[in-house]
């Protein structure tokens, strides 16, 4: 008998997010040792005409692939799934596994050669740009632990946030949009953080459950070289298997100048990976109601209510700076009063403060509104 909320789970990836069409060839790819999502996932697709294809994979066989592949090796691989991602309308990818930092001790050099040659080509350009796609991860106990939660009440707290009502956020979600989209300057103060930066003529983005399950926010971009000052994240972050904490970036012009961390010296090997990795390419306002604390997991920490995320490296072609990366980094800062507080301005105006939208056109954003 299969858990009814993996069957509304999937029914609303293949609906909802997006929105499945008879003839169209859907990719699922399932990370880590999950399968009945996968084998629901499959039959929703098929059952609203789609094709679906599957593919299985696992952190730890990437490491010992990653670890002995060459260039001409990486070259080959890339070139193949290159070629079935063409072929794809739609992909649904489910990540889970059982070590985070499965990949921690991978050169740096093979890291780069990763990012450069296959994830970058096949992920940022063809499968964003290219199709219609939406991420999400798998409970499972590595993921409890990293939230410091039972496994069992992980799994209800995760679809909780997973079947969200969406439709809902994303009616919400206009007023915030329609502002970003008519905003020049935005400054943004917490503790040891003052950053200004322009998002004119950029334009935003909502996000309410069609590419990331969970979801729950607006993102745009800041004008590539206006960006001035300093910004310390709150919020650990896991990059290529290595958890980073307690960064800071200071800015000069658009570009980081100086960055530092518990791991300095990784931070700015991976900032160092091509030009635009030391260049914003994201600055999104994050809203989701059920996710509190940082559980050093992306797609549920960029999604912290009370949160902003400043990314370094490319942009989406939505809310194009102009910036072009093989990084995508999104970084998190959090301004609820238990993290320290802060302030968003828009045009000098606040439009939030210690996490809540403090206009009224904004507040259906706040928590009691969307749960």
């Amino acid at each position: 008998m299969r858990d009814p909320r993996l069957q509304k789970l999937a029914a609303n990836l293949a609906g909802y997010s997006i929105d499945v069409q008879p003839g169209e060839n859907v990719l699922i790819d399932m990370i880590g040792s999950e399968r009945e999502l996968a084998k629901c996932l499959v039959e929703e697709v098929a059952k609203r005409g789609g094709r679906p294809f599957v593919e299985t994979s696992d952190r730890s066989v990437l490491r010992s692939l990653l670890m002995n592949a060459t260039k001409e090796q990486m070259e080959v691989w890339a070139d193949y799934d290159m070629r079935r991602m063409q072929a794809m309308q739609g992909y649904i990818a489910i990540r889970s596994g059982e070590n985070v930092n499965e990949l921690s001790d991978v050169p740096a050099e093979k890291m780069r050669l990763y990012e450069q040659i296959y994830r970058h080509p096949i992920h940022s350009e063809q499968r964003v740009k290219k199709t219609k796609w939406v991420v999400l991860r798998y409970p499972n106990s590595s993921m409890a632990q990293l939230a410091n939660m039972s496994t069992e009440a992980f799994e209800d707290f995760y679809f909780d946030v997973c079947n969200l009502d969406y439709a809902k956020m994303d009616r919400a979600m206009e007023p915030l949009e329609a502002l970003m989209n008519r905003t020049d300057k935005v400054r943004i103060v917490a503790p040891g953080t003052d950053l200004t930066f322009s998002i004119k003529g950029i334009g935003a983005k909502k996000c309410s459950g069609h590419r990331n399950i969970p979801d729950g926010e607006v993102f745009t971009a800041p004008v590539r070289d206006s960006v001035n000052g300093t910004i310390a994240y709150n919020t650990p972050s896991i990059y290529s298997g290595i958890t980073f904490e307690n960064i800071v970036f200071t800015f000069e012009n658009g570009r980081i100048v100086k960055a530092e961390s518990n791991d300095t010296q990784r931070l700015n090997e991976i900032l160092d990976m091509d030009e635009g990795a030391r260049y914003i390419g994201e600055f999104s306002i994050g809203f989701n109601p059920h996710i509190l604390h940082p559980m050093k997991d992306i797609l549920f920490d960029e999604k912290i209510a009370g949160s902003l995320h400043f990314t370094p490296g490319q942009a989406y072609e939505e809310t194009d700076n102009g910036n072009r990366s093989s990084v995508h980094w999104d970084l998190v800062l959090i301004q609820r009063p238990e993290y320290g507080g802060g302030e968003i301005r828009f045009d000098d105006a606040l439009i939030r403060k210690d996490g809540l939208f403090v206009i009224p056109e904004l507040e259906r954003l706040n928590p009691e509104h969307l749960k």
